[in-house]
């Protein structure tokens, strides 16, 4: 007893209370938690709504100090995220990626935020992106691994680069014809090598919506986990869903090419419910709660049995995110922009018990909405113009073909536009003074499916809230006028 005197022994039970939830693993279901939304919700709102529903885990897109701060003593395990534009900085500078993690990890590790994982990059090697990052993505993850271990975190922070599943293929629609993207597959080996000598994942993002969205001819009930009725016999493993087959193509590329046994996360897993024909709720929550219930089986894939690690995608949606990919990129959250659940889905938690449990303590703004005014021709020069200008400002995603309000006629498509852009605005009363066109009423003009929003009272000016915030979406303009003009 003498060697425990002066130790402070609540200090001291603290300390092995910490290194239990270092050594632990958690394998409840994870979440992604984006926040390119005009109006967020409060991060410790979300935080709750986290809490409430059972989920263990979230993956961040950057590490903004608000939201790790709301993650403290959570006892949720965080895995904090690198942009892209960031990757060159922290690729030539040692330094740069010491000091990023001494703001963005050790600062909120000391605070008890129980970060797990650095995503470094996301999504860096899309063919979309024209090579932009091949340079950069890998000495930035050696030196963001470097800071780490000398900061005294290589054994409780794990490196990672989240992936989109196009960084490998198969020849045939076999799984075990599968091999890295030719054009990466050098760098891919690298990197994975790396990873491997580190104890790292190897973290990739599967979306079965998008075989779906990309080719009009896939086979709907392969996207899902039932119904398919000619699967793929690939020497005896059988793949009755596409997300096991894509899965196990990575499977096969990492077992090539030496490292069988990598640990494998799915970093982002879901299905959009508006912005296209095959985004809705029905297909989303077939989508998730066969996924889910997978999950909760512990079934695994064909190549890997087991309980897989993963992350829903997303929480909350986004109307703010870029719709460059499709009108869809804004909707896949599990809950609406308010925290609003968009339908029951089971986690497989015991607060999770009788479905989601929605945000809690929102506020709302005024009822009142921005509309076409009864006095107003749809046929006015004006009205073309405005509805652009509105739509490149605001979110029209859930107009068009398919949509949630692809029913409405051509009226109600303007009326849409204009409160989008009203409520964006904060419903400034300058916001619905389209020339001699708007009105703002205090009669909910929602339609059926199509909802017209309430905004509501944004979290703080610092977390992407406020006006103009929208990126402006690309052919926008052209869409809105032709959408407009079929219509009518």
């Amino acid at each position: 007893m003498e060697l425990l005197k002066g130790i402070d022994y609540g200090k001291f039970l603290g300390s092995l209370l910490f290194f239990n939830v270092v050594v632990s693993s958690v394998i409840g279901i994870g979440v992604n938690w984006g926040t390119q939304a005009t109006h967020p919700l409060d991060p410790v709102t979300v935080v709750k709504m986290l809490r409430d529903n059972g989920f263990q885990k979230v993956k961040l897109f950057d590490a903004d100090s608000t939201i790790l701060k709301a993650l403290g003593r959570s006892g949720i395990q965080v895995m904090v995220g690198i942009p892209n534009d960031m990757l060159s900085s922290l690729a030539s500078s040692v330094q740069a990626a010491e000091n990023w993690v001494a703001k963005n990890v050790s600062t909120h590790v000391s605070s008890g935020v129980d970060i797990r994982y650095v995503a470094v990059g996301n999504e860096p090697f899309l063919s979309a992106y024209n090579g932009s990052f091949l340079a950069t993505t890998f000495p930035a993850l050696q030196n963001v691994q470097a800071a780490l271990v000398k900061a005294g975190l290589g054994n409780r922070v794990k490196v990672t680069i989240p992936l989109n599943a196009d960084v490998y293929a198969s020849s045939t629609s076999n799984p075990s014809d599968g091999d890295f993207r030719a054009d990466i597959h050098d760098l891919m080996i690298e990197i994975v090598k790396f990873l491997s000598v580190n104890t790292a994942p190897f973290t990739i993002n599967i979306y079965p919506f998008i075989s779906l969205y990309n080719d009009p001819n896939f086979p709907v009930d392969y996207a899902f986990f039932n119904g398919y009725s000619t699967p793929i016999n690939d020497n005896g493993r059988i793949y009755d869903n596409v997300f096991d087959a894509n899965h196990d193509t990575l499977v096969w590329a990492l077992q090539k090419n030496g490292f069988g046994n990598m640990s494998i996360i799915i970093g982002e897993i879901g299905w959009p419910t508006d912005g296209d024909r095959s985004a809705n709720l029905q297909y989303a929550q077939r989508f998730n709660q066969g996924f889910m219930s997978r999950y909760m089986n512990g079934a695994g894939t064909p190549m890997r049995p087991g309980q897989l690690d993963a992350y829903l995608f997303g929480l909350i949606d986004e109307d703010a995110k870029s719709i460059q990919p499709g009108y869809f990129e804004r909707h896949w959250g599990l809950f609406y922009f308010d925290g609003t659940a968009k339908y029951q889905l089971n986690l497989g938690t015991t607060s999770n018990s009788n479905g989601l449990v929605p945000a809690s303590n929102v506020h709302y703004l005024a009822k009142k909405w921005c509309i076409l005014s009864p006095s107003a021709s749809a046929d006015d020069p004006q009205v073309a113009p405005s509805v652009a200008y509105a739509c490149a400002n605001a979110d029209c995603t859930s107009l068009g073909y398919g949509t949630s309000c692809g029913n409405l006629d051509a009226r109600g498509n303007i009326s849409y536009a204009f409160n989008s852009y009203y409520q964006i605005q904060n419903q400034v009363d300058s916001a619905c003074r389209f020339p001699n066109i708007s009105v703002i009423t205090t009669q909910d003009p929602s339609n059926g499916n199509c909802k017209f929003k309430i905004m509501i009272q944004a979290a703080s000016p610092g977390t992407g809230s406020g006006v103009g915030f929208l990126e402006k979406p690309v052919g926008l303009m052209l869409f809105m006028f032709l959408l407009l003009f079929t219509i009518m």
